[in-house]
């Protein structure tokens, strides 16, 4: 599994890293410590945790595109079949799941707990209201 250092693992959660770091004393996450030396989170759990306590997050640093609709977040899931492979990220508060070739995942060396962004370019949006009206 990716691991995270305590600084990423806040930026996924939108957490400050002091918030990460009492969670790891606390025991909600569990932090081993790299080659480094540095203490680090397993991805996969952070992105479990994200579920239940994250914001948010912004895009990474240095990415830039013309897709407006953009969702940084964690693997949660994976399924892979001979060509296509359905993929499940965590993204703050929501869930996005895209359908992609098993190639593509391969390439990506996507796995659970591992950092990825979802870009949606799309031509055809609904929109809905409360009331059950929507275009």
């Amino acid at each position: 599994m990716p691991h995270l250092r305590i600084r990423d693992a806040a930026t996924y959660l939108g957490v400050s890293d002091d918030t990460v770091r009492r969670w790891v004393d606390r025991g909600l996450l569990a932090a081993t410590t790299d080659e480094a030396g540095r203490k680090v989170v397993d991805g996969y759990e952070v992105a479990l945790v994200a579920r239940q306590h994250a914001t948010t997050p912004g895009l990474p640093k240095g990415i830039a595109s013309s897709a407006r609709n953009r969702f940084v977040g964690l693997v949660t899931d994976l399924q892979v079949d001979g060509v296509m492979a359905q993929v499940e990220l965590q993204c703050g508060p929501f869930r996005v799941v895209s359908l992609l070739s098993s190639e593509a995942v391969r390439e990506l060396g996507l796995e659970r707990g591992s950092a990825a962004v979802a870009s949606i370019k799309s031509t055809h949006v609904v929109v809905e209201t409360a009331d059950g009206r929507h275009a």
